[in-house]
């Protein structure tokens, strides 16, 4: 990756699609040092970090997680997630972010040089491809090392630069077994973006 020092940069995180991408290479992101890493390479002018929430739920797994990004240099944008129930009858749980990263990212554009888009999906090719007609250079981080792909073929050739995020796991991830434990809860299945 190819990050100019004197460059602003932004960090535009798609939260379930990041952490699928994570669970499926074996490792969790530690968000502080992702927060040094890149803040070392440019000025990091944001970091936002987008996910649905479960609101009726006593407690989410998440919550703990989107506090602490929230109290720690993270911009944390968030929505309810929509629950419905699929033709077969099996609860389903929807959460997109897709659009109000879009619009962030192209709101923001007169004001950075490079985003790092953490997501494979194929989704933001045309947010890449619109970015570029700006002037902005954009890396997409994603995985390639899972046994099925975790980028979108369309969005990696779009963006300028790939960073495969088991790369970068060696400076900023921790395998899972080292997560602090907050609470002795029953797990809750993450929020699944199904179109």
């Amino acid at each position: 990756m190819a990050i100019d020092p004197r460059e602003k940069i932004v960090l535009f995180i798609d939260g379930a699609n990041l952490y699928a991408t994570s669970k499926a290479i074996g490792v969790d992101i530690d968000y502080r040092r992702l927060l040094a890493e890149f803040s070392a390479k440019a000025y990091l002018l944001r970091a936002n970090y987008y996910t649905a929430l479960v609101e009726d739920q006593e407690y989410s797994s998440i919550r703990p997680l989107i506090d602490w990004l929230d109290y720690n240099g993270f911009t944390v944008v968030t929505k309810p997630a929509k629950e419905f129930t699929d033709a077969s009858g099996r609860r389903k749980i929807k959460g997109n972010m897709d659009i109000e990263l879009c619009v962030d990212a192209l709101e923001l554009a007169p004001f950075y040089d490079h985003m790092v888009l953490f997501s494979g999906d194929g989704d933001f090719t045309a947010l890449v491809a619109a970015l570029q007609r700006k002037g902005k250079r954009v890396t997409v981080v994603s995985t390639l090392t899972s046994s099925t792909p975790m980028i979108s073929d369309d969005l990696r050739r779009q963006a300028d630069f790939f960073m495969d995020v088991a790369e970068l796991a060696k400076s900023v991830g921790r395998p899972p077994s080292t997560r602090p434990v907050v609470a002795p809860v029953s797990p809750v299945a993450p929020v699944v973006d199904e179109e």
